[in-house]
């Protein structure tokens, strides 16, 4: 870990007829002639310091997320201090960027230090990072803000805290945390509403989990989902997936309709005739499966569940109905995304408050609930867009790919790793040069994380001033 030296050493402020000993105390306002010059030193500009238990300790994906929620929301926002750095003059950082450098690890930057120019000069403060599992912009954009009691005196309500403060759940549950059993929907619920029932008219086919009489707020919680098709017989299940609580995929099945298929809905389901062409699981397959699979004191969850029971043809008295714990005042029920879109995750917490959200990236695979998106062929074309850009949003990710597509499709000799090393640092400082002032730049080399080896990676932070004032 590297930091620079004190701000006050680098001071380049100047007094008429200052005494020496006086050249580093806080500076104050100073009358010239009819005007007034005021002053501003190097420690009055936003900066980060690592706190000094954590100068030998890598940072964590969920550790660099605490700094960039305090970074676009601060203390006016509820939002504390990160627990292993130290942001000062926050309300003087207006907007972050984020880019991710993919297949760059900390032995690189050892490596081939003088190469990086950029990123040697540039940023004052680089920590050691953790490679995660998770995907780094996937686990940015959709991090869970912590919650706070925001002023309403300073900050009216937004949209959607109305939203959530109108909701039938938070009136008739509170705000507290409940446990599980608040939310389990009654017998009388289910037959209200034409859950699938033992014993009810209708249901007489269906067949039974073994289940035990009741539930604690201890039980064990489930997720499922079904996919159906429309068969001469109406809708059939397709597709059928169980996870439990830790998000462990238990069950992910295709499954082979009794009767002819009409129609694949594959505009809803993505399941196609190929997909099922030479599968053989049948329902009653998937039902003995899901028996086994399910502990007696299982609860169920899911959004509208009712319909993933019918097309199981599976009774199973202990579930939680998203679409009906949220509900409009008439009945009418909420879709799913809305729901999600609702969860105060980061982007969506941004957004709400009108501050815009964007990412840029080469390969469309990753899946982000962001408003704005870019896809580009090459790194020079990310940079050519970013630079572009007048309005820039309030959190930005930029994805750079080339040297692992590089890496991948050949062994790099030295000579290669050097050039290919410093045509990525002069882009990075392009785009450092792009940001508009008052913006938290970090770039993030993530390492490499595999079953058989951890390599770490390096995080670099800076706050980008005006451009009189940075460093050479």
């Amino acid at each position: 870990m590297e930091t620079s030296s004190s701000p006050l050493a680098n001071c380049s402020c100047k007094r008429k007829r200052t005494a020496p000993h006086e050249k580093n105390k806080r500076l104050k306002t100073e009358h010239v002639g009819a005007g007034e010059l005021q002053y501003a030193c190097a420690y009055e500009r936003p900066s980060i310091s690592v706190l000094p238990g954590r100068l030998q300790q890598p940072i964590t994906l969920k550790e660099l997320t605490e700094l960039l929620h305090f970074a676009a929301l601060g203390k006016p926002r509820g939002i504390r201090q990160p627990s292993w750095c130290h942001l000062h003059h926050q309300q003087k950082v207006h907007r972050v960027n984020v880019a991710i450098v993919e297949g760059l690890t900390q032995s690189h930057f050892n490596k081939y230090y003088f190469a990086l120019q950029h990123l040697r000069t540039n940023y004052n403060t680089r920590v050691t990072f953790t490679p995660s599992s998770e995907d780094i912009a996937s686990g940015i954009f959709t991090s869970e803000v912590p919650k706070r009691n925001w002023s309403p005196i300073n900050f009216p309500l937004s949209p959607l805290q109305k939203f959530v403060n109108a909701h039938p759940v938070v009136r008739e549950f509170g705000k507290q945390k409940r446990g599980l059993t608040a939310y389990v929907l009654s017998t009388e619920e289910m037959i209200r509403r034409h859950y699938p029932v033992k014993g009810i008219m209708g249901f007489e086919e269906f067949v039974c989990t073994d289940t035990s009489a009741s539930v604690t707020d201890h039980s064990p919680l489930f997720s499922i989902d079904c996919e159906m098709c429309l068969t001469a017989k109406g809708h059939e299940l397709t597709h059928v997936s169980l996870v439990d609580s830790s998000g462990t995929c238990l069950m992910d099945e295709l499954v082979k309709p009794r009767n002819k298929i009409i129609n694949y809905l594959t505009r809803f389901s993505g399941i196609t005739a190929a997909m099922l062409h030479p599968v053989t699981t049948t329902l009653q397959d998937v039902q003995a499966r899901l028996r086994t699979l399910l502990p007696s004191n299982a609860v169920l969850v899911n959004h509208s569940i009712d319909c993933d029971l019918k097309a199981l043809k599976l009774i199973h008295p202990h579930v939680i109905d998203t679409s009906l714990l949220y509900k409009r005042e008439n009945d009418q029920k909420f879709k799913l995304k809305v729901l999600a879109e609702a969860v105060l995750k980061f982007s969506h917490t941004l957004e709400s408050l009108g501050r815009s959200v964007a990412y840029s990236g080469k390969q469309p695979y990753i899946k982000l609930d962001v408003t704005h998106q870019q896809w580009h062929h090459s790194d020079k074309e990310l940079l050519a867009s970013f630079k572009r850009q007048t309005n820039h949003p309030v959190l930005s990710v930029a994805q750079f790919s080339s040297f692992s597509d590089q890496e991948k499709q050949q062994d790099l000799s030295d000579e290669n790793l050097i050039l290919i090393l410093a045509k990525l640092d002069y882009h990075l400082g392009k785009l450092f040069q792009s940001l508009p002032d008052g913006t938290l730049s970090v770039v993030l080399w993530p390492g490499r994380h595999s079953e058989s080896s951890l390599l770490r990676g390096l995080c670099f932070m800076e706050v980008k001033q005006d451009s009189q004032e940075k460093r050479p």
